[in-house]
């Protein structure tokens, strides 16, 4: 009963798994598909952006595809176990969401932009789930590096939430905080639909435009 009962809510901060000093794997060194460190420090006037919107398998694909996100990383954020495993975010004892942190040079691409593609990707109304995906890893997130990008964030699930509305769907259900702690997920996961083109992406959009403006291609 425990078990199941934090696949539909989350775990306070005693209630999580207690975690560990140090992580138990290392990084790769690149990204299979950009070519560039997966872990910082970044170099100087690239900037950060963190999302879940569920798997995370298909939602770093999403990103790695942006003219001017220079690495993306898939991890785990907004929960209270330090350096979770995958297993133990999958129980729901660590309070985590499946997140992806995207590297990006301002110049070529903006906030605005990912912020697109994120609303975009998937749909923000499901709470604990994401399609066939349930349970609280698999919650809708954007974690803000700067007020510029909490006010972005809101400013847009508000624009988009006006849009659904209008086509019948529920509220947004989206988790927008200021970002805590990311934990890099396990090697395997890393760029995973790149090392397996045919794996399994569960992202599915609401068909709905988010009124950011159109997203800059040029490089």
């Amino acid at each position: 009963m425990m078990f199941q009962s934090f696949k539909t809510r989350l775990p306070s901060a005693d209630e999580a798994l207690q975690g560990r000093a140090q992580p138990a794997f290392a990084l790769p060194a690149r990204h299979t598909v950009l070519g560039n460190p997966l872990d910082g420090p970044y170099p100087a006037g690239l900037e950060v952006a963190d999302f879940g919107l569920g798997c995370f398998w298909g939602a770093e694909r999403a990103f790695w595809q942006v003219p001017g996100v220079w690495t993306t990383l898939v991890g785990y954020q907004g929960g209270h176990t330090a350096n979770p495993t995958y297993e133990e975010v999958c129980s729901g004892h660590t309070g985590h969401t499946e997140a992806v942190r995207v590297v990006f040079d301002p110049a070529k691409v903006g906030y605005a932009d990912l912020l697109k593609v994120f609303w975009e990707a998937h749909d923000p109304t499901q709470g604990f789930r994401q399609g066939n995906d349930r349970g609280t890893q698999y919650r809708s997130a954007a974690y803000t590096h700067s007020p510029e990008q909490q006010t972005a964030a809101t400013e847009t699930r508000d624009s988009f939430q006006s849009v659904l509305s209008r086509v019948g769907f529920p509220p947004i259900t989206t988790e927008i905080l200021p970002a805590g702690p990311f934990y890099p997920a396990e090697p395997y996961h890393q760029q995973y639909l790149d090392k397996n083109p045919d794996g399994y992406c569960g992202l599915g959009g609401t068909g709905q435009s988010c009124p950011v403006g159109v997203a800059r291609t040029d490089g």
